[in-house]
């Protein structure tokens, strides 16, 4: 094992920069789930800042199913020298979840109601590039339910996850005053 001692002097940083977040809520009221996810990968709508702050891009989107990458660093690091479980969670959280907005029209929202995770082995910085794949296991109107797997770059699955999400209508502020005189 490396030796893990440190001091003042090794200090780290790392600078996380976003775009505001209420462009792509705002956006994500007027779009159908998969038409706003697309969105997200080719740029159009600025993805939120969790992406940014935990080093993941959404790379895929289709009807039921997403792929995520995220780049595990030591700025995830728990005190016992690994990438801390709380990651890998929001990651698969993501993935479960995006899953679901992928199957949604327009006017439609998802928020996660609950979640289990279940984690298989250690991620550190040197686990590589991660791959997250969430996938709708039954779609709903009211209730959603996903599962996600999170991959290290050697291919092995790292932490799974299944998911139950809420499904609920949305309203476009911008649409809701249009009304008003």
């Amino acid at each position: 094992m490396a030796d893990m001692t440190t001091d003042a002097t090794t200090a780290r940083s790392r600078l996380v920069e976003w775009e505001d977040p209420a462009i792509g809520a705002t956006r994500a009221m007027s779009m159908a789930g998969l038409d706003f996810l697309r969105a997200m990968i080719d740029g159009t709508v600025p993805s939120p800042p969790i992406v940014a702050l935990m080093d993941m891009t959404l790379v895929r989107a289709e009807e039921g199913e997403v792929e995520f990458s995220c780049e595990p660093g030591e700025s995830h690091y728990n005190p016992i020298g690994a990438v801390h479980g709380g990651f890998a969670c929001t990651v698969l959280d993501s993935a479960a979840g995006c899953a679901v907005q992928s199957t949604l029209p327009k006017g439609l929202g998802y928020t996660s109601l609950e979640i289990k995770v279940s984690y298989l082995r250690a991620v550190t910085a040197a686990s590589g590039t991660l791959s997250a794949v969430g996938r709708v296991t039954k779609p709903g109107k009211r209730v959603a339910f996903a599962e996600a797997e999170l991959r290290d770059a050697d291919g092995r699955v790292v932490a799974t996850a299944s998911s139950t999400l809420l499904v609920f209508p949305v309203v476009d502020p911008a649409a809701e005053g249009a009304g008003a005189a």
